[in-house]
C-alpha cells in the first residue's frame, strides 16, 4: 500500500515518534498530542471522539467502533474529531510485544486507512482530524478531566467510545478507592458522554442482560455506591460486529502474525496496518496475551 501524500517514510515516522514520546516521558504532562492528522489546521471540535486503547495492534474492531461513532452519532455537533489515546504509564520501560513508537506509529496509518474511507462516506461533509496522544493517566474520569483542561478541547463535548466490558469496570466502585464509591464520574456523566458497544459472548451475556445493566442504573440501583439514575441518559449502547464479522482481537492478530497466516491477518487489520507490521516484523515471537 503506498503511503498517502505527505506521510514521512518509516524510518522517519519512528524517529519522530520516539523523540516526541521521550520529550512527553521526560516532562511533568500527563497528557500530549503527538501527532495530527491531516497535520492541516481545523478548527476546534464541538465534538470529541475519544478512543482509549493499548492499540497493539490497531485492529478492525477499534476501525468499526471509531467508523459507527463518527458516521451514525446524531447527537454529536459538528466540528467531531477522533482523539486516539495510548497510556504509557511506564514509558521509561520496554513495553512488549510492540514499542510504544511501533504503537503510535500503527496509530498514525490507522488514522490514515480511516480518514481514507471516511472521505468516501461523507462526500461534501467537513473535514475530520484524528489526534493521536499519550497519557500517564490510568482512569477514565482523570483523562477526561485533562482532556477538558487541553486549550485544544475547551467547551467541547466528549463521547467516549468504549465496549460494553469497559462500561462495567468504569461502573464498578471498586475502581475508586479510598472511598469506593463512584463520585469521582460526576464531571464525566455532568459534560460528556458515553458511547458503549455490545460485547455479546459467554462472559457477558447478550443484549438484554447487557441492556438490564444499564436499566439498574436507570433504576437508582447504583444510588447507594453514587450513581444517579441520570447517568443512564448519557451512555447509549450500540451494535458493534454484525452477523457473519470475523471476531477480532489484538491477540488473533498476533496470533496470525506469528503463525504467518497474512489471509487472517489481512481480515483483522487494515491494509496499513497490516503494511507496517510485516515490514516491521512486528509479533513474531508472541505466544499470548
Amino acid at each position: 500500500m503506498s503511503a498517502p501524500p505527505g506521510t514521512p517514510s518509516m524510518p522517519s515516522l519512528l524517529r519522530s515518534l520516539r523523540t516526541a514520546l521521550q520529550s512527553f516521558t521526560s516532562s511533568n504532562s500527563n497528557l500530549r498530542i503527538l501527532r495530527t492528522i491531516p497535520a492541516t489546521s481545523l478548527p476546534p471540535p464541538k465534538t470529541l471522539y475519544i478512543l482509549d486503547s493499548s492499540f497493539n495492534p490497531p485492529t478492525l474492531a477499534h476501525f468499526r467502533i471509531a467508523t459507527s461513532a463518527l458516521l451514525n452519532d446524531t447527537p454529536g455537533s459538528s466540528p467531531k474529531r477522533l482523539l486516539l489515546l495510548l497510556a504509557t504509564q511506564n514509558a521509561d520501560k520496554a513495553p512488549q510485544p510492540a514499542s510504544f513508537e511501533h504503537r503510535l506509529a500503527m496509530m498514525t496509518v490507522f488514522a490514515e486507512d480511516l480518514l481514507q474511507h471516511l472521505q468516501h462516506r461523507r462526500d461534501g461533509e467537513e473535514e475530520i482530524a484524528v489526534d493521536i496522544a499519550v497519557t500517564t493517566l490510568p482512569y477514565f474520569h482523570a483523562k477526561s478531566a485533562a482532556i477538558a483542561s487541553s486549550d485544544l478541547y475547551a467547551n467541547t463535548e466528549q463521547v467516549h467510545l468504549i465496549g460494553y466490558d469497559t462500561l462495567t469496570r468504569l461502573l464498578d466502585p471498586k475502581y475508586y478507592p479510598p472511598t469506593h464509591e463512584l463520585s469521582p464520574l460526576i464531571p464525566l456523566f455532568s459534560n460528556h458522554r458515553v458511547r458503549a458497544t455490545y460485547r455479546v459472548d459467554d462472559k457477558w451475556g447478550g443484549r438484554r442482560e447487557q441492556r438490564d445493566y444499564l436499566e439498574r442504573l436507570r433504576r437508582g440501583e447504583m444510588e447507594k455506591v453514587g450513581g444517579t439514575r441520570n447517568w443512564a441518559d448519557k451512555v447509549e449502547l450500540v451494535e458493534g460486529r454484525r452477523e457473519g464479522d470475523e471476531v477480532v482481537s489484538s491477540t488473533k492478530v498476533r496470533k496470525a502474525v506469528k503463525d504467518g497466516d497474512k489471509e487472517m491477518l489481512e481480515k483483522l487489520v487494515t491494509e496499513g496496518v497490516a503494511d507496517w507490521i510485516l515490514k516491521e516484523k512486528l509479533y513474531k515471537e508472541v505466544e499470548e496475551g
